[in-house]
């Protein structure tokens, strides 16, 4: 039986997640894969709000704000107060954010250049349909085309 995009989708993400997660244990790091994206943005500018990271990140809002969270359990970010009213959060690296920033950079190098290996192996490098399908969806939402699909063709007579 051949799998559906949705459970294609979720495996290769176990696979790709399982391996980066096994990569950061083996480098003594205690950290998860889902951290990286808010980690890159702020390794790269010293603060951000919650909506900052998620366009920059490229992730969603809730998301953003849902990482940030164990972020900050963990002790790697600070959160405070900003904006003219207070009321939006402006996100940083704690002090043992920084200090892990190196370890995680080796990390991530490492995991580019696999990236790239597995690019290179592939018909089609799974890079560009990625960044095709995600630039697609956004033009056109897969749930959209899941209204569409579900409507009965009209029958002309």
């Amino acid at each position: 039986m051949k799998q559906g995009l949705g459970t294609q989708l979720r495996h290769l993400i176990e696979l790709l997640d399982g391996a980066v997660l096994q990569a950061y244990v083996d480098a003594g790091l205690d950290y998860r894969p889902r951290y990286t994206p808010v980690m890159r943005v702020l390794a790269q500018q010293q603060s951000a709000t919650i909506g900052q990271l998620a366009e920059l990140a490229g992730i969603t809002q809730p998301a953003a704000t849902q990482t940030v969270a164990l972020m900050k359990t963990e002790g790697l970010l600070l959160v405070v107060a900003g904006g003219e009213d207070g009321r939006q959060r402006v996100v940083r690296l704690s002090p043992q954010g920084e200090l892990l920033l190196p370890r995680l950079q080796a990390c991530w190098q490492a995991t580019k250049r696999a990236a790239d290996s597995l690019d290179a192996e592939l018909e089609f490098p799974l890079s560009a349909c990625l960044a095709q399908a995600i630039a697609v969806l956004e033009t056109r939402p897969f749930g959209e085309r899941i209204r569409d699909a579900g409507k009965k063709p009209r029958t002309t007579t």
